[in-house]
This record gives C-alpha cells, sequence and structure tokens, in this order.
C-alpha cells in the first residue's frame, strides 16, 4: 500500500519553489529552517524519489521536486475551491487578507471598511501596506488572498499564473510642485531637485523615462517610498515630483499640479487566485473598493 502524500509538506514544497530557499519558507510559514528540511526529507520518504539537491549552500529542486511542486500548486488550489464552496454556506466568511500598495491604503481602505462594515458585519478583514511586486508574489503564495496593485504605462506587472486581474480604474499622474513655484510644464523642471521612489521600482523608471522624453536628465536628490514624505518635500519647495492623483485626494498639503503630456495615468486592479477569486470575502472587498474608487475619482 503506498503512503498518502502530506499536503502539509506538499506546500513546504511549493514554499520553496516559489521562495527559493528553506530560510525564506521558514519565515514566511513562522517555522525554524530545521523543521522545514526535516518536513521535507519526510515528504522525500512519502514519494519514493529525491526532490532536493544540494547547490551549494542552498538546496534546489530536481526534476522530480519540479514535478511534485507543481502537483502541490494544483492540490492546494483544489482544496482552496472546496473550502470556498464550504465557505459559502457559513453565515460568515472567512477572514480576507489583503495586501495594500500605499495610495491605495491611504485613500480608499477606510472607505472600504467602512463599507464592508455596513454591507457584511462581523466580516474580519486584515490589511498590510505593502510594495506591489510584493504584495502579487505574496498572492500566489498564499500568503494573502488579494492584492490591490499598480502599474505604470508600458510597465505591464509580471502575469503571475494562477492569478486573475480585475482593473479598479485609472488615476491620473501629473507633475508636483511646490506652491509658489513658477514651473508650468514637465520641460520646466530641468535643473530642479526631484524627489522619486528608489532605482528599481517601475515607476522610477517611467518618471526618468517621462523627463527624458520632454529632454531632461532628472537630478533625482531624494528618494522614498514613502509617498507623503514626497509630498512633503515638494510643498516645502525642495523638490518636485510625478505624483498619482489618489495619492493626494483629501491631502490639505499645499502643493500645485502641472499636466503632463499625454495626460498618463497609471492603472490600479486587483489581483487574487484563481481557486479563490470567487471566495465572498474577496467579492465583497472587490466590490466595496470598486464602489470608493469610484467616489474618489
Amino acid at each position: 500500500m503506498q503512503i498518502a502524500w502530506n499536503t502539509r509538506r506538499l506546500q513546504l514544497l511549493r514554499e520553496l519553489q516559489l521562495r527559493g530557499t528553506i530560510t525564506e519558507v521558514a519565515r514566511a510559514l513562522s517555522y525554524s529552517p530545521s523543521t522545514v528540511s526535516q518536513q521535507l526529507a519526510q515528504l522525500e520518504r512519502e514519494v519514493g524519489a529525491p526532490l532536493l539537491q544540494a547547490d551549494g549552500r542552498r538546496v534546489r529542486l530536481t526534476a522530480q521536486g519540479e514535478a511534485v511542486a507543481e502537483h502541490a500548486a494544483r492540490v492546494l488550489a483544489l482544496e482552496e475551491r472546496v473550502r470556498e464552496e464550504i465557505d459559502l454556506a457559513n453565515p460568515l466568511p472567512a477572514p480576507v487578507r489583503i495586501a495594500a500598495l500605499q495610495t491605495v491604503a491611504r485613500a480608499l481602505v477606510p472607505g472600504m471598511l467602512d463599507a464592508l462594515a455596513e454591507s457584511h458585519p462581523g466580516l474580519r478583514v486584515e490589511i498590510a501596506v505593502i510594495p506591489p511586486e510584493e504584495g502579487l508574489f505574496e498572492v500566489e503564495a498564499r500568503g494573502f488572498d488579494l492584492v490591490i496593485a499598480e502599474q505604470y504605462p508600458g510597465h505591464t506587472r509580471e502575469l503571475r499564473p494562477g492569478l486573475d486581474r480585475v482593473p479598479l480604474g485609472r488615476d491620473p499622474i501629473r507633475l508636483a510642485v511646490g506652491p509658489d513655484s513658477g514651473i508650468r510644464s514637465l520641460a520646466d523642471a530641468a535643473g530642479v531637485a526631484w524627489v522619486m521612489e528608489p532605482p528599481g521600482t517601475a515607476v522610477h523608471a517611467w518618471s526618468r523615462q517621462q523627463c527624458r522624453a520632454a529632454g531632461f536628465e532628472p537630478d533625482v536628490r531624494f528618494t522614498a517610498e514613502d509617498l507623503l514624505a514626497q509630498v512633503r518635500l515638494i510643498s516645502a519647495g525642495h523638490a518636485v515630483g510625478l505624483l498619482p492623483e489618489l495619492l493626494l485626494a483629501g491631502d490639505e498639503t499645499p502643493v500645485a499640479l502641472v499636466d503632463l503630456p499625454g495626460s498618463p495615468t497609471r492603472e490600479i486592479f486587483t489581483a487574487a487566485r484563481e481557486a479563490s477569486r470567487t471566495a465572498p470575502g474577496v467579492v465583497a472587498a472587490r466590490e466595496a473598493l470598486g464602489r470608493v474608487f469610484d467616489a474618489a475619482l
């Protein structure tokens, strides 16, 4: 009689396929690295084939390991769909875990929570403010149920397998300058100090491209992931920057906004695993976000 493969151990193998190291798997699931290693060794005995092989100080999946990890992804997706069917019969949906980018967390999340408190009282909503790149990965890895992300013109986010995307709307992007600035166009911002998000982010690359299209290389003296910190620098007259309109919704910090050539917008979208996109909590959160977004812009 063959031994059934343990689902929890299959999940560990799938996590290793996604995250790359046992240390990262342990950190994500709140295990010790030794526990992860022991469980994967037990899974190898259950499968009866080598799943991992040494690669320097790390391990990587063998061909058999890759095949079992893909099987694990299908098993986990099927389990999630069954849980969803059971959840539909429960009076109170299962908690929904949401990863949100900063501007959405500031401008939309409070209104979304108000709407959910009215439409789905008792629904537990957990939210973490993290960059879209991390949020999309963590949704695929089952760390969250829903991510609210963005993409800029010409910088489409990676289409991760097993995730669906639902557009939320478009958010205009403008040049933000100090309230007393004489800058009236993007070209006027040549030679002044700029603030941008750190290099390596899609918005940093996009912002540089806009400046180059206007005929200059921006003098980036300040970098900040915190967009509110960018707003404060700009308001005080120390820098200029390209900011989405949603960030400034309801903000009383004085800045002047200058239209950009072509009136660019960023796309705000949500993504969930295909196996959980019809879960009651995910559906409710998306519906509430849509109503709040429409009212904000």
